[in-house]
């Protein structure tokens, strides 16, 4: 059986901006994979915006669209 990649996310929940980063004024996201052969992926990305409200929304959408794909490592 081959062993799916993991997405490692850590959500503080008492912090709404886990996982962005503002960068000159563009909200951006970034995750790691851990992969089956004990490597791992960081993902960084822009979030094409400068609204930190859009920004949490988009990272959640893709935050679940991604989970779909991965299996979640708490």
């Amino acid at each position: 059986m081959k062993r799916k990649p993991k997405l490692a996310l850590r959500v503080n929940h008492d912090n709404p901006n886990h996982h962005l980063w503002n960068n000159r004024g563009v909200w951006w996201c970034h995750l790691t994979v851990h992969k089956p052969d004990a490597t791992a992926e960081r993902l960084r990305f822009s979030l094409k915006t400068r609204d930190v409200e859009q920004a949490r929304e988009r990272r959640d959408r893709i935050f679940q669209q991604i989970a779909e794909h991965y299996e979640i490592a708490a």
